[in-house]
Parts: C-alpha cells; sequence; structure tokens
C-alpha cells in the first residue's frame, strides 16, 4: 500500500495524492463516469488558478478587443452574446471596488449539488484561501439573509440552474419549497465575482466564469507555462471516461508537498451554519487542518486506502476516501443496493431511518461491501440487528458539526450494552470532559476553530449527556430533552434504546408535556409499534417496562403512532413535533 497523506492540509493532502497516483480512479460519478486523480488535481488547480487571477480588464466604449476566441480561452468568461444585458440579470460580476482575486479568509457562497463538480469546485475554491460558505435551500428569507450579512461573501460558485432558480424563476422555486439566497446578488451593495457550473442560463451574472472553459487546458496556458500533459495511458478508450491529466514533471516535486496549493492548516476552509437566531447566526468555522485532522480520525477508526470504493455523498466519507487514495462513488439516484453491487463498493454511509427502510427490501447486501457507516440519529435495536444480518462491519458515528468524528461503536457494541445508548470510546487525538452536570464536552486537533465573529474555541458543549462505562461514553439524552418530575430528572436516551429492544416494538421516544399549574412534567412514552413477535400489545409493554425503566421514571401514558415526526435531511427524530402531537391526543 502507498503512503498516505502525510500532511495536515486537507486539500495539500488530496493534490499529494493526486501528484502520487495521477492515473487512479479517485471519483465515479452519479452516472458512472470514472475521473482519475491526475485529472482531479488539474481540476483543482484550474479553479484555483482562475480564482486568484485579477478579473479581465473591461473594454472602454468604442475600443477594439482582441478575438473573442482568444479572451474566452485565456479568462474562461462567457462570450458577449452571452454577456449582453438581460431583464433580471442582476449586477455584472466583478463591478465596484473589492471584487478581484480571492483573498485569504474571503467567503465563498457555495451551491453545487454532490458531483465532480462539486468536488473539483470546492477544493479548489479552499486551495485558492477562500472559505466556502454552504448554501441551504429552504430555509426562510430572514434567516437567508442574516447569514449572508454575518458571512459577508466577495465570490459564489453556483450551477447555472440554481442562478435560474433564484432569480428569474424564483417565484417558481418558492412554490417548489426551495428557497436561495439571490446568488447573482447576494448581498446588496456588495460586489462580489462568479463562477458557475453547467451551460449558460437566465440569472447568470454578466462577466462570470464558467467552469467548463477554465478546465479547457488552452484556458491555464500562459506564457512560459506549460499546459498538463496527458498521464501514462493517455485519453481512456472508453468514451464516457474523462481524459486523465498528470501533474506537470517540472512541478511535481513542488506539488507533491502541497507547497503549490498555498498549504496553510490554520486558514479557514468553511463555514457551516448550524443554528443560531436571525439576529445572531451562528456558523461554525472549519480550518482546513481541523478538517484534516477529523477526516484522518475517521481513517484510523477502520481500514481504507487504494483499491477501496467508498459509496456516498457524504463529504465527511468522501474526503477521506481521496486522502486514502481510495475512490469515492457518488450515487447516481437509482437503488442504493443495485448501486453497491454495480460499483463493487467497500464502504457506506446510511441515515438508521433510510438504511431501515433498505433492508426491509433488500435484507442482504453485496458481499464486496465491508462496512457501513450509521450516523446523524440514534439506530434503533431492530434496524441494528437487520444491518448485521446484511452482510457488513456496522458501525456507528457520534459526531458534531464542531467535532467531527468523537467516537465510533460497532452495532454488536450497542445491542450487548444496557443502561443507555453507546457512543463508544473517544478517538484517538479527541479530549472529553464530563461537567458537573453531566453535559459533555468535546475537545482535540479537529475542533473548529470558532464561531463566526466569536472568540476561539478550545473545547466545546455538545448538549449531550453522557457518562462513562469504563472508558466508553454513553449516551443519557439531550441536556433540552432531560425531563423532571416529582424532583427526579429522567434522561429519555438511558431508556429508549432498551424499549425500542422489547417484543412488538419498533421505536421509541420519551417526551414530556408541563403542566403550567405545577411545573411538574407528564411523562408520555410514545412507541411505534412492530407487526412482529405476536404484535403490539400495551399491557405486555407495561409489564416490561418494569424490569427496564426505574419506578421514577415510568410513563404516566404510552401513545402507540403509526411512525414519529421527523425532520432535516436525516430524518432526525423531531421532538418538539412529537410533543405537539401526543399533547393533541391527550
Amino acid at each position: 500500500m502507498n503512503d498516505i497523506n502525510d500532511t495536515n492540509d486537507i486539500v495539500a493532502g488530496i493534490m499529494a495524492v493526486a501528484a502520487r497516483e495521477p492515473a487512479r480512479v479517485a471519483i465515479v460519478d452519479g452516472g458512472g463516469r470514472e475521473i482519475t486523480y491526475g485529472e482531479l488535481g488539474r481540476r483543482v488547480a484550474a479553479v484555483r488558478d482562475a480564482m486568484t487571477a485579477p478579473p479581465p480588464r473591461r473594454e472602454r466604449p468604442g475600443s477594439r478587443s482582441r478575438t473573442r476566441a482568444g479572451t474566452r480561452a485565456e479568462t474562461g468568461t462567457e462570450t458577449r452574446s452571452e454577456a449582453r444585458t438581460r431583464p433580471g440579470d442582476g449586477p455584472v460580476a466583478g463591478d465596484g471596488p473589492g471584487a478581484g482575486a480571492v483573498r485569504p479568509g474571503d467567503g465563498v457562497l457555495f451551491a453545487v449539488r454532490p458531483g465532480v463538480d462539486a468536488v473539483a469546485l470546492a477544493l479548489g475554491a479552499v486551495a485558492a484561501g477562500g472559505t466556502l460558505v454552504l448554501a441551504d435551500p429552504g430555509l426562510a428569507p430572514d434567516v437567508l439573509a442574516a447569514r449572508m450579512t454575518a458571512a459577508r461573501p466577495a465570490w459564489v460558485v453556483a450551477e447555472s440552474l440554481l442562478y435560474t432558480l433564484s432569480g428569474p424563476l424564483r417565484g417558481l422555486a418558492r412554490r417548489r419549497g426551495l428557497l436561495l439566497p439571490n446568488l447573482a446578488d447576494p448581498l446588496p451593495g456588495r460586489p462580489v465575482r462568479h463562477l458557475y457550473a453547467g451551460p449558460w442560463l437566465p440569472g447568470v451574472p454578466r462577466g462570470a466564469l464558467r467552469l467548463s472553459r477554465i478546465l479547457r487546458p488552452s484556458a491555464r496556458s500562459r506564457p512560459g507555462e506549460r499546459a498538463p500533459a496527458p498521464a501514462a495511458g493517455g485519453t481512456s478508450a472508453d468514451p464516457g471516461r474523462s481524459q486523465a491529466y498528470g501533474p506537470d514533471p517540472a512541478v511535481e516535486t513542488e506539488r507533491a508537498d502541497g507547497a503549490a496549493y498555498g498549504s496553510d492548516p490554520d486558514r479557514p476552509a468553511a463555514v457551516i451554519f448550524t443554528s443560531g437566531t436571525t439576529a445572531r447566526p451562528r456558523g461554525v468555522v472549519h480550518t482546513r487542518g481541523s478538517l484534516a485532522a477529523g477526516l484522518e480520525m475517521f481513517r484510523t477508526a477502520f481500514p481504507l486506502g487504494p483499491g477501496d470504493v467508498v459509496h456516498t455523498d457524504q463529504l465527511m466519507l468522501g474526503l477521506p476516501a481521496l486522502l486514502a487514495g481510495a475512490t469515492w462513488s457518488l450515487p447516481g439516484g437509482g437503488d442504493l443496493a443495485t448501486e453497491l453491487a454495480e460499483r463493487r463498493a467497500t464502504h457506506t454511509f446510511a441515515v438508521p431511518v433510510r438504511l431501515d427502510r433498505l433492508l426491509r427490501e433488500t435484507p442482504r447486501l453485496p458481499a464486496t461491501l465491508r462496512y457501513l457507516l450509521l450516523g446523524s440519529a440514534p439506530a434503533p435495536p431492530g434496524v441494528l440487528r437487520r444491518a448485521i444480518e446484511a452482510g457488513p462491519e456496522v458501525l456507528s458515528v457520534y459526531a458534531m458539526t464542531e467535532a467531527l468524528p468523537v467516537a465510533i461503536a460497532s452495532a454488536g457494541e450497542k445491542l450487548a450494552h444496557d443502561g443507555g445508548d453507546l457512543l463508544g470510546t473517544p478517538l484517538p487525538g479527541v479530549g472529553v470532559r464530563i461537567a458537573e452536570d453531566g453535559e459533555l464536552f468535546v475537545s482535540g486537533p479537529h475542533l473548529a476553530r470558532c464561531y463566526l465573529g466569536e472568540e476561539p474555541l478550545s473545547e466545546v458543549a455538545t448538549g449531550d449527556l453522557v457518562r462513562l462505562d469504563g472508558d466508553r461514553l454513553v449516551l443519557l439524552g439531550r441536556k433540552k430533552d432531560m425531563i423532571l418530575r416529582d424532583g427526579f430528572n429522567i434522561y429519555p436516551g438511558l431508556y429508549e434504546p432498551g424499549i425500542a429492544a422489547l417484543p412488538g416494538v419498533a421505536e421509541a421516544a420519551i417526551v414530556g408535556l408541563a403542566d403550567p399549574g405545577t411545573g411538574d412534567e407528564e411523562v408520555v412514552l410514545a412507541v411505534v409499534p412492530d407487526g412482529g413477535d405476536g404484535g403490539y400489545d400495551e399491557a405486555r409493554l407495561r409489564r416490561a417496562l418494569l424490569g427496564i425503566v426505574d419506578a421514577a421514571a415510568l410513563p404516566d401514558r404510552i401513545e402507540p403512532l403509526d411512525a414519529f415526526p421527523r425532520s432535516g435531511r436525516s430524518d432526525k427524530l423531531d421532538r418538539a413535533a412529537l410533543r405537539d402531537l401526543v399533547t393533541r391526543r391527550a
């Protein structure tokens, strides 16, 4: 096996792999087309070069320009016919002071769906010194505006279709539930430059850089520079595969150690908004070094290297694959089990509720799959058992946006553990501290630098209540979900896994309903019945609860439901909605 990443900078690490293994397949896109590491490195470098170059000089009225073909090849900007003023196009890209090459720390509003273009654009923007600000569709307009004001992007990198949907077709997009900032002018009064993927569409600002043009080798050629040379093997015989470009031998040594890519572990790389208010949005600022440290922790938790195929659309599993010299396989939107088999995937990631649906239809997963990672929400025991029976080793990841990851436990370990949800032993390098009230605090090299506009972090509060079982963390529940009844603190997470493992129960959740008169709380156990093992029987369930739930925590009421309300991309349990639902059924 080749020596893997020897740097603590995410961009330099991936580019070092590209220099060492230019002919190895780096990414397989949703349509099955393969991109080599050499080609990925070329694309990242092309994006970096385009974003660090000064904007093209604007012509004076009446002046004679150079040939259009030459200008387009050199700058990657759109044609003169594309650049004519159109109604609703918004500002001209690059107008105004400050709208020039990326400067270290500049915000880059990023709106590109998962794919090869997204990977190259994201890495290229960070390599240029930019800080990615991820556009989150579906937010209320005032929340979007507050986030844009806090992040103050200097660049926008987006798909052309999203420019259209956030501009000329904004009304249609809103009716379909897609809410985006005005990508052409995300912060009125602040000039920005634009780089877009895809064909030109209405709404793309005049003068925007076009990805397909800056990726042409001629677009990067300058006097005294040489265009990238084809790697060994030249063009693939498969017309659906990209041409593999290797690094220029003259600069291979320089690029192999990341020096040519602005290696700087302390430089901000991404802002990920997680919570906060409209008046004070909370954005998590990760550096190139903190992301690299977190990705390295993933790789120490399970074997990953050249020859492995990681099938996921999750950056935090796809990027470790690239750092390890493995192949990142991007889903194509078809049946997951079929895609895993066709791509001969060795690793994949799933959210428990979606995995449950998959395993009910496909109980056995392909034999090539060695590792199945679960995350984003606790997995019910029934899902863990079915995942184990499906074949691969099943690992449950405990992580938070501010510190990715924290601990990993196998499904077998979780099922064998009683008294709370086993999170596992903190990964090497992760520091943990348990406060007097039981809340877990996390620190380490993977910790985010700060919250946007705030002081640097030395540790972060998780909001989770835990206890130690030897050196292993056990989750008792969310601090905000603690229930107080008759002076007794009830931690739902301590009991829910055990209840969900009982016969006739598929899922279980405990919520408290406040009594405004006494300040006490009614304890309600909500369950989703399981048709197996003789079906659901409330009397049998109540008898079984006596053996696994403390007397002071026994529910006042049990509510069987067809399904739990869920929210977010990962379909997490929405406890607030669950409280409303059981309140209405009282």
